[in-house]
């Protein structure tokens, strides 16, 4: 079933290009080229790479930079960049790069350091080249080789604050300390996948951020009109269920879980040709492609498959990637299904991709989002994308049955966050009187607290949701999702605690702000809004209610991913439901003091209400917790009693 079902405008905006040849994403980056660091975060098939060329190209002949240095993930990606006419579509020069000084070619490491290092020596402009290469480049120069200079990263996820266990983000960090160097870092995701932040605090407010985001992406499409994201949950064996959910009809991207993945029969070959055998008969595989020839059992046309999971022959698979770089990126009948596992992922271009079937759950949310940025490029005769996640349900006979919860638990969430990604923006402000109307694509809410700080405002408008996937990567709040947690302490709580450690420069009125903007846009996101003539209602809780009556105390009473539980409950049998709540409920949940205190009202509350205190032997999850959270307060109260007793006796002596 489909958790997301978004449909857009096809406006054009997006792909449209100005006298420049600039998109629209493209001209807001130009309009900041200034800067001396530029933070773009916008989705795949945006133009980012095109945008680092205007820039880069002002900054060398208007800004005083003698060279440009732009560095990839992957060999693959450097194709995005290479030498493009830009003054046909008329800018004022071309994106111009010598083949030498394209370093994601076939070579040795050594060779390519030397080629970087010559580069810096030599009168040349642009040079491409991998991380790695230029991580060990790095190791035989100085900050100071890099003045002068333009650092593009591309996929700036890859850098980290880690620079212990970093070694592009120490090198970022060195360089910029060490030289006057401009940064342009260009990514879909700002979000790593773990609790380390990109830069640090100080490190990024150095960065001038431009967003544009997947709703401006693919609202401004031409071809391009809906949206789909689901899950299909299966039982045992993948391969045996994959049927259900591989549309053939459609161009696709599977992608098989990790070897090391619950998922994973531990052996890829054989997946691969089961996955094969189910799509139909084996025919021949063309020795200068790779292409797998297969004849489908219901209708008998032949499908070409790439496979890209055997890497046994390494000729092979470069082969099978030239051609699908080269051949199946322009020809639309050049290839039908893709078969992967590592690869077809960060910076992959297929634009004929509709569906991407994903096994197993991804616990990087960059890595969904880069996955569903595979099939949301637009293209000629392609109305619909899809992401399906074929998710391994949980099973009480079998062990691990935490894990295979907390995995549907966080692939339902990380879902629901990229339909608010996907969601038009919201412009929340506070309402001041009866009479105080909303204009359009904006909502009045009583107590609501607006940003009083740049520093807030510039959070809210380029790092909102980046900084909700690092509150749903939480494990705590995985559980809080589905009511193990009461909605005020997840809301004025855990919330809150997450903020002040991504955001340690925050003082407590900033992290009220900030936390009032991520409850009240996730709630309103994930809520469905209705019209009913001239009134607007939101359904929040199982009730709808007018948005005009809105107030910050009724929007903290909701838990703002309550509809994981919801999903989950519509998509599994009534007895893996029980398994699920069973896991979630006999799952401890650690909690501190603040947390503590906080729900000691609401336990006083419950009681009062039900003439008893709760029951931690009972089988409802909220009466289990605030039992776990009172032995938790008479435990601290016993201590606090030890401690003052101990502190009377050594005072008496």
């Amino acid at each position: 079933m489909n958790i997301v079902d978004v449909t857009y405008a096809q406006t054009g905006s997006s792909v449209h290009t100005d006298e420049l040849g600039m998109r629209e994403m493209q001209r807001r980056v130009f309009e900041k080229r200034g800067a001396q660091h530029l933070l773009i975060k916008a989705p795949p098939a945006s133009g980012k790479s095109r945008a680092l060329m205007f820039v880069a190209l002002d900054k060398l002949y208007n800004q005083r930079r003698n060279r440009v240095i732009v560095a990839v993930p992957e060999r693959s990606i450097g194709a995005s960049f290479s030498s493009t006419k830009l003054t046909a579509d008329g800018f004022f020069a071309d994106w111009e790069i010598k083949p030498e000084h394209n370093l994601c070619t076939p070579g040795s490491p050594a060779g390519k350091v030397d080629a970087f290092v010559d580069f810096l020596n030599g009168p040349s402009a642009i040079l491409v080249c991998t991380h790695a290469t230029l991580r060990f480049a790095f190791e035989r120069l100085a900050p100071d080789a890099f003045n002068g200079a333009v650092l593009a990263i591309d996929e700036f996820h890859h850098v980290s604050a880690d620079t212990e266990n970093s070694r592009l983000g120490a090198l970022l960090r060195e360089v910029m300390a060490g030289s006057d160097v401009h940064i342009v870092a260009m990514t879909g995701s700002y979000f790593r996948g773990d609790s380390i932040p990109v830069l640090a605090a100080q490190d990024e407010a150095k960065f001038t951020a431009v967003t544009f985001n997947y709703y401006d992406q693919l609202n401004g499409y031409q071809h391009l009109k809906s949206l789909g994201i689901g899950h299909h949950f299966y039982q045992g064996r993948y391969t045996e269920a994959i049927h259900e959910v591989l549309d053939l009809d459609k161009k696709t991207i599977v992608h098989i879980p990790n070897v090391n993945s619950g998922e994973s029969t531990k052996d890829k070959i054989n997946e691969v040709g089961e996955i094969i055998d189910t799509i139909g008969d084996y025919l021949d595989t063309e020795d200068d492609t790779g292409i797998i020839h297969i004849r489908r059992k219901d209708t008998g046309k032949i499908l070409r498959v790439a496979d890209l999971v055997d890497d046994s022959d390494p000729k092979r698979r470069a082969n099978t990637l030239h051609y699908l770089a080269s051949i199946a990126s322009k020809d639309r009948d050049a290839t039908d299904i893709i078969l992967a596992l590592g690869m077809a992922k960060e910076g992959f271009d297929w634009p004929y991709a509709e569906h991407a079937l994903t096994v197993g759950y991804r616990a990087s949310l960059t890595e969904i989002i880069q996955i569903i940025g595979r099939v949301t490029r637009d293209s000629p005769g392609k109305s619909h994308a899809q992401f399906t996640n074929l998710i391994a349900q949980p099973d009480a006979e079998q062990g691990e049955v935490t894990v295979s919860v907390n995995n549907i638990l966080k692939a339902i969430t990380a879902s629901l966050l990229m339909e608010q990604v996907l969601a038009p923006n919201l412009d929340f402000m506070t309402k001041r009187g009866n009479e105080d109307l909303a204009e359009p694509g904006t909502i009045k809410i009583q107590g609501f607290k607006e940003p009083s700080s740049e520093r807030v405002k510039q959070i809210v408008e380029t790092d909102l949701n980046d900084l909700k996937a690092n509150i749903l990567q939480d494990e705590t709040f995985a559980r809080a999702a589905v009511g193990h947690v009461d909605p005020e302490t997840t809301n004025k709580v855990l919330i809150p605690k997450i903020i002040r450690d991504r955001y340690p420069d925050l003082d407590e009125a900033q992290v009220e702000e900030l936390r009032q903007q991520v409850v009240v846009d996730s709630v309103i996101k994930n809520g469905e809004i209705r019209e009913f003539g001239d009134k607007r209602l939101v359904k929040m809780a199982e009730k709808f209610v007018n948005i005009d009556d809105m107030s910050i105390n009724l929007i903290d009473s909701v838990n703002p991913f309550q509809r994981a539980f919801e999903v989950i409950s519509k998509s599994v049998t009534p007895s893996v439901l029980r398994i699920i709540e069973g896991a979630i409920a006999a799952t401890r949940v650690d909690i501190s003091e603040e947390e503590a205190v906080a729900i000691w009202p609401k336990i006083q509350q419950w009681a009062k209400v039900n003439g008893r205190r709760p029951d931690r032997k009972s089988s409802d999850p909220k009466e289990k917790h605030y039992a776990e959270v009172l032995l938790f307060l008479q435990r601290l109260k016993q201590q606090r009693r030890a401690q003052e007793r101990t502190e009377e006796m050594e005072g008496d002596q």
